[in-house]
């Protein structure tokens, strides 16, 4: 089998024969002059053939040295392609993800376009859970999963706390002609998710009567309540990570500073049977890093 001929040899062939002169190619490989030589004749003891032959005082190239020198310079332009492709290529496949539906809505979905461009390899499919803390499908490689305890074999990292505040529309809390103190809700309309609780605890904690909470519109969707609240329909005790981009636009405003604490929290939990490859964590950190601050 022929010797391959060194990469500095060719590269020194390819400066050579693009510029002309052995010392410009010698200044453009940072190399001496007679280097340049040196490399010049080993390559052609490794090809077999004259590469380059004297004409006059100066060196020049052979008929076969500018053919084997342009074939030689689609190569290296191939190679440097290669290297170029490969550093800037990212994760490729496909990647699921589950996530609760008003987190989805009202924020992941907000900000999603981020992620492809990103890792525009990636395909990702984003689906919703029957229960915001249900980590079971196995079809999912990622879990964006509301609560404290789950079942099932995850590694859970915390997403983000939460805290739950009063919600409403700026139009709405016109219509009220303000809410100067908490007292003031006893003439508003509440927005409630599901059952009475969170309005409850929250009327506990400012010293209201708790059955203040007992009123209102229940929704079985958090997506359903938030719309309202939109719409001007009433004030939602919402959760500030899922309204933070309404919060930020104006769309939703807090009559009042009082926040009320919750042990649940947003996880992200990735199976453990399966081990944790480029496309989950190029999902995991992009998302801690375009988690809003609130």
């Amino acid at each position: 089998m022929q010797r391959v001929p060194s990469t500095q040899a060719l590269r020194a062939l390819e400066a050579f024969a693009r510029l002309g002169t052995i010392w410009q190619a010698a200044e453009e490989l940072n190399l001496t002059k007679s280097a340049v030589t040196h490399q010049l004749r080993q390559l052609e003891r490794d090809l077999g053939f004259p590469i380059s032959d004297k004409v006059g005082t100066k060196l020049a190239l052979t008929p076969a040295g500018r053919r084997y020198a342009l074939d030689v310079r689609k190569a290296l332009d191939a190679l440097n392609n290669a290297a170029a492709r490969s550093a800037t290529s990212g994760p490729s496949g496909v990647l699921t993800v589950s996530c609760p539906p008003g987190f989805a809505s009202h924020w992941l979905c907000t900000v999603v376009e981020g992620f492809h461009t990103a890792f525009p390899d990636i395909h990702l499919n984003l689906t919703t859970p029957r229960r915001l803390d249900d980590v079971s499908n196995p079809e999912v490689d990622v879990f964006i999963s509301f609560g404290r305890e789950f079942s099932g074999g995850v590694a859970l990292e915390l997403l983000r706390e939460i805290a739950y505040t009063p919600l409403c529309s700026p139009a709405y809390l016109n219509k009220l002609d303000g809410l100067a103190t908490p007292a003031a809700l006893a003439r508003a309309t509440l927005l409630h998710l599901n059952d009475y609780g969170e309005w409850s605890s929250w009327m506990r904690m400012v010293d209201l009567p708790e059955e203040w909470a007992r009123k209102g519109i229940r929704f079985a969707d958090m997506n359903l309540a938030y719309s309202a609240a939109l719409a001007g329909q009433g004030i939602a005790m919402g959760d500030e990570f899922v309204c933070s981009a309404d919060l930020l636009s104006g769309k939703l405003v807090r009559p009042f500073p009082d926040r009320l604490a919750t042990q649940n929290a947003y996880y992200l939990a990735v199976p453990r049977d399966r081990p944790r490859n480029a496309t989950v964590a190029a999902f995991v950190s992009w998302i801690k890093e375009a988690l809003p601050e609130i």
